[in-house]
């Protein structure tokens, strides 16, 4: 199953739930998110920085990581990022279609 890194913000209204439900209810929250797509999440984290949380989660498609993103985000309640992890692995056979498939001229050649 594809693996996401998710970059989540909290806007001032999110920040005031968070701190009247807590960070465990956060946790919870994004857990069943992720099972209702069909997918697991395998660590939530909370974050200094511009990321106020951190979330890896498999899910079941590129599309079910964008519907999760569309749903937190719509709530106004957090500002999310999606980021696709790699396996080496994955890279490993991405490298190989460079080789051997991948025609490509950069800028001004």
């Amino acid at each position: 199953m594809p693996k996401y890194l998710i970059h989540a913000g909290y806007t001032t209204e999110g920040v005031q739930g968070l701190l009247s439900a807590g960070g465990s209810a956060r946790a919870a929250a994004a857990t069943a998110a992720g099972e209702s797509l069909g997918g697991t999440v395998e660590a939530f984290y909370f974050a200094f920085g511009s990321d106020d949380a951190v979330v890896i989660a498999d899910l079941p498609s590129n599309d079910a990581a964008a519907a999760l993103s569309l749903a937190v985000s719509a709530s106004g309640a957090v500002n999310a990022r999606v980021t696709v992890l790699l396996t080496p692995e994955e890279l490993d056979t991405a490298a190989e279609s460079v080789r051997n498939s991948v025609s490509y001229s950069p800028p001004g050649t």
